[in-house]
């Protein structure tokens, strides 16, 4: 299972599947291989969205944002992918 979290407030945002982690890897920048953790505008989720990204992903990514312009997400993973 893969998990999001709000890497400010440690807050879980939801689960997503592998092939919405998948989006996000290809569709954004990662520091080093082993990093678990990006960050998001309200004009990245837009981006998505056109790109074609799971409907479910897009929203949970929305919710998360709030009021706010950015954040940054984590992933994490629990048991078997």
């Amino acid at each position: 299972m893969i998990t999001l979290f709000d890497k400010e407030t440690g807050e879980e945002i939801g689960p997503i599947t592998p092939e919405q982690l998948e989006f996000l890897m290809d569709h954004l920048e990662e520091e080093s291989s082993d990093d678990t953790d990006y960050y998001l505008t309200e004009d990245t989720i837009d981006l998505f969205e056109i790109e074609g990204a799971d409907e479910g992903l897009v929203e949970m990514l929305r919710n998360a944002l709030g009021d706010r312009t950015e954040f940054e997400v984590q992933w994490v993973t629990t048991g078997a992918i």
